[in-house]
């Protein structure tokens, strides 16, 4: 069984923060609503205080802009449980950095599952790392290896978009892209994958 939050079932007054409840509410008359939905009418603030003690509960000012204001009788504990359990739930994920490594010589097939696997990221709305790696006398050939990684750009640009031109950091070209929009993604190398989540990713790194 949950353990949820103390309630406060004291009917002290305090100084927290949230909607007013039980002895912090102002108002003299207010309109109740009972634990189950009921609409118990206006009635006292005192005698609504005694009916939610009398339930075990507490009284909760549910909205404050009414004249008279309106109240739930309610398990201020659960409520507030239930509440941050929501927020939790609802709260976006984060955008995670992916990466492909690419190859200067890279085969037809390997770039296509790259592409693949960097498409993939892209469309669940995660950013993504493009790097190549110079070896040896590759460093000759930089102009190439930007082609190479430009390309890959090219290909993607159907789920995501150049934070900025390729780099040269040491022996390895980088370049970041962010995701698309969800509802402007569209797919090149992974057709058969459904329409883009509407939240953030959910894929391990």
């Amino acid at each position: 069984m949950a353990a949820y939050p103390n309630s406060g079932r004291n009917f002290k007054k305090r100084n927290d923060f949230g909607p007013r409840r039980n002895e912090r509410i102002k108002a003299t008359q207010v309109r109740v609503i009972g634990p189950d939905g009921s609409q118990i009418g206006v009635i006292s603030r005192d005698e609504a205080l005694r009916l939610a003690k009398g339930h075990g509960m507490d009284l909760l000012e549910v909205s404050a802009n009414t004249n008279p204001p309106v109240c739930k009788i309610l398990d201020y504990g659960k409520f507030k449980y239930e509440e941050d359990k929501k927020q939790r739930t609802q709260k976006p994920h984060a955008a995670k950095l992916k990466e492909i490594k690419l190859g200067l010589n890279i085969e037809p097939h390997d770039y296509e599952t790259k592409l693949r696997h960097g498409e993939d990221f892209l469309y669940k709305g995660n950013k993504l790392k493009i790097s190549l790696m110079l070896r040896g006398r590759q460093m000759e050939q930089k102009t190439l290896a930007f082609d190479v990684v430009m390309r890959a750009c090219k290909d993607l640009e159907g789920v995501g978009f150049m934070d900025g031109n390729p780099t040269l950091a040491g022996k390895n070209i980088i370049v970041t892209l962010t995701p698309l929009a969800a509802n402007k993604r569209k797919l090149k190398f992974n057709l058969e994958q459904d329409e883009p989540p509407a939240e953030g990713p959910d894929e391990k790194a």
